[in-house]
């Protein structure tokens, strides 16, 4: 039989219901496919739900850092001892009167004072030592958190140049940087190598590889790999403040665990204004170490935009810059590093090298003791702050060679 056709305002009315209907379904199949790839290519999280664990975190107190050359790594040696005395940790201390962990030698664990006894109970290791990742497993737990740090090698070579201009034949025998770098294997003998090492691709021998080595493509994905595989994080020392906001992120730390005052920095006039054409030749003469660099960097922000994202990294730069001018203001009689002529107290004063003019600090004299003792760790150099920690544990052995404030003294034989 025949159907009777709809009447046309109804056969129309049916007609656009369809079509409304299937544009509805439309745009839920393109909402949905658009947020699907929201879900899978960018963070649709805010910046702050990012950093809200979906539980608790308590902070790490088993980290391992590989304190790099000329890379403000004694701040970050300051950091970490500071934690040492919050949470009452122990820490992987050089052995006898050394100040560093074998360095130039390649780590082995017995550099550690008390290794033998101690075994793998130590949380902290953080002093200087020339990576072996085998001999340091030895000494430190197997849920340590490994982190380093790295700097633009053009700075770091000046800088290296200066601080090292006595020791390294390669630099003592040049009248100045530009002039090592116009032609630096009139200088550098590869064959002295243990005396060079600060004069070519520092950072690459400090994670435990050959500085000398021919620069070839497979040599260093090679090593950048094996680097990603021991360290679960590197800071970039250019951006030193967004380095210490993701590292309290990283290991869960509170502000007050990053604050700093820069040690071991120099005053402006020892430092030798590199030509262009000697910052050009640093990234071939030092090429293995711009290769790490420039690697680690691109790593470094990838992970702050994957974490925290660049709008809160900005509000929390400036809450530490805050905090750390509120303790300035407490602690320091200038408000700045000043002169090693102008260090009044010379318990406080860094170890001078080369022709640099290591700053440090005068502290107010109007401090209660409490705050004194926090003051006092938060400028302390760091082969007093070794020296002190390693009286305090290991009570029982020679004290290494090196002043302490009498207060520090004082309160620890009570």
């Amino acid at each position: 039989s025949t159907e009777t056709p709809l009447p046309f305002f109804l056969s129309f009315f049916v007609s656009r219901q369809c079509l409304i209907f299937s544009f509805c379904l439309g745009l839920i199949f393109l909402s949905g496919f658009f947020h699907m790839k929201n879900k899978k290519y960018v963070i649709s999280k805010s910046p702050k739900e990012l950093l809200m664990p979906s539980m608790p975190c308590r902070a790490r107190t088993n980290v391992m850092f590989l304190k790099t050359h000329k890379t403000a790594s004694s701040t970050v040696l300051n950091i970490m001892f500071r934690f040492v005395e919050r949470y009452n940790l122990t820490v992987a201390l050089p052995a006898d009167q050394l100040v560093h962990l074998g360095y130039p030698k390649t780590f082995l664990a017995h550099f550690v004072e008390d290794f033998e006894a101690i075994g793998q109970n130590y949380n902290i290791m953080c002093n200087h030592l020339r990576f072996n990742p085998s001999e340091v497993r030895k000494v430190m737990a197997e849920n340590t958190f490994y982190f380093s740090i790295l700097r633009n090698p053009i700075p770091l070579l000046e800088s290296s140049y200066i601080y090292y201009k006595d020791t390294v034949p390669a630099f003592r025998i040049s009248k100045n940087v530009n002039e090592y770098l116009a032609s630096p294997l009139e200088y550098y003998y590869p064959e002295n190598y243990k005396q060079n090492i600060y004069a070519r691709n520092i950072m690459w021998f400090d994670f435990g590889y050959d500085n000398n080595a021919v620069a070839n493509e497979k040599y260093i994905q090679a090593v950048l790999k094996d680097i990603e595989k021991n360290f679960h994080l590197i800071l970039i020392a250019d951006y030193f403040d967004e380095s210490m906001i993701l590292l309290k992120h990283t290991l869960c730390w509170d502000l007050d665990d990053v604050i700093y005052f820069k040690l071991n920095s120099r005053s402006q006039d020892t430092v030798q204004t590199l030509t262009p054409e000697s910052k050009e030749r640093i990234k071939t003469w030092c090429s293995l170490d711009w290769k790490l660099y420039l690697h680690f960097n691109q790593s470094f922000w990838n992970r702050i935009e994957e974490t925290i994202g660049l709008t809160l990294l900005e509000k929390e730069v400036n809450l530490l810059r805050t905090r750390q001018k509120e303790l300035m203001e407490t602690c320091l009689l200038d408000q700045e590093a000043v002169g090693k002529d102008y260090i009044k107290d010379k318990a406080l004063l860094p170890f001078q090298s080369g022709s640099a003019n290591i700053l440090g600090y005068n502290l107010r004299q109007d401090l209660d003791n409490r705050t004194l003792r926090t003051c006092q760790k938060m400028v302390m150099p760091e082969l007093q702050y070794t020296s002190y920690l390693y009286s305090l544990q290991h009570p029982h052995k020679k004290r290494k060679r090196l002043g302490l404030p009498s207060l520090w003294t004082s309160s620890q034989e009570k």
